[in-house]
């Protein structure tokens, strides 16, 4: 089995389990049809995944294994244990799609494409899928810059690019976990309820909870918010500048939404 086919089996296993659990499991009630927000949601996927197909066509792993191949990084010049660097290396990456993740709700340009993310009425595994083509290739762009940089060995990527893909599908799922299990795994993971409390249409809690998968960045630079104003049930979800209703969930108005004036 090839790295892609590896990623992308693991990717809709992840999925569809998510999607089953929301089924049997839902934790909140869309205001929209699924029809509706999947249609939307899921065609900006595959727009963006071709979108960087064409402008980045190596990928981020392709240029770890340039990076390799040209001795060019940090890790590619010190000697160190495979185990320490692929763990380091994976660490770094993630807290760099942390600081990524803050800076485009920092600055008002990038905001503007991180919004659409935002913007979605409802949370769940669809929401997780639901990036702006230009954020996309943005955010390849500067991984694979930290990754020339650092000298981030190939199987690093792959292991952090699957955990990321999974991560955000599990945190955007629309489930609520026992609080006997949510509770103490909150200490190490970003929850649904912690996800949601990011995707609260309340400023001060949307600037929280930035990490995709583990929460101690959010601990350690001070965006850690662990309760709303409001309880998980009665969260108000998405931005109030765009109504939940069908004309903002379609595809085009997904890609054009960086675009108007709100």
């Amino acid at each position: 089995m090839t790295d892609a086919s590896l990623r992308l089996s693991i990717f809709f296993i992840i999925l569809l389990t998510m999607l089953v659990l929301e089924s049997c499991f839902p934790a909140r009630k869309s205001k929209l049809t699924k029809r509706v927000r999947w249609l939307g949601n899921f065609s900006l996927l595959i727009i963006s995944s071709v979108v960087a197909r064409l402008l980045v066509p190596i990928g981020v792993t392709g240029i770890a294994l340039y990076a390799s191949s040209q001795g060019l990084g940090l890790f590619n010049n010190i000697n160190l244990p495979n185990w320490l660097i692929i763990t380091l290396s994976v660490l770094l990456l993630d807290l760099m799609i942390y600081w990524q993740h803050r800076i485009f709700h920092l600055v008002p340009m990038l905001w503007r494409f991180h919004k659409v993310h935002h913007a979605d009425s409802h949370i769940d595994a669809s929401t997780g899928l639901r990036f702006h083509p230009i954020e996309i290739l943005l955010s390849i762009l500067l991984k694979g810059l930290a990754v020339l940089l650092l000298g981030i060995p190939a199987i690093a990527v792959i292991i952090f690019e699957v955990a990321l893909n999974g991560f955000a599908l599990f945190n955007h799922a629309n489930i609520r976990l026992p609080r006997w299990l949510e509770y103490p795994l909150r200490a190490i993971l970003i929850t649904q309820v912690l996800h949601r409390i990011h995707h609260s249409q309340v400023v001060e809690e949307t600037n929280s909870n930035y990490g995709f998968s583990v929460s101690w960045w959010d601990r350690l630079f001070g965006s850690y918010k662990s309760q709303a104003k409001k309880p998980d049930e009665d969260l108000d979800i998405g931005l109030k500048s765009y109504k939940a209703d069908n004309k903002t969930a379609t595809l085009l108005s997904l890609l054009k939404m960086p675009f108007d004036k709100n």
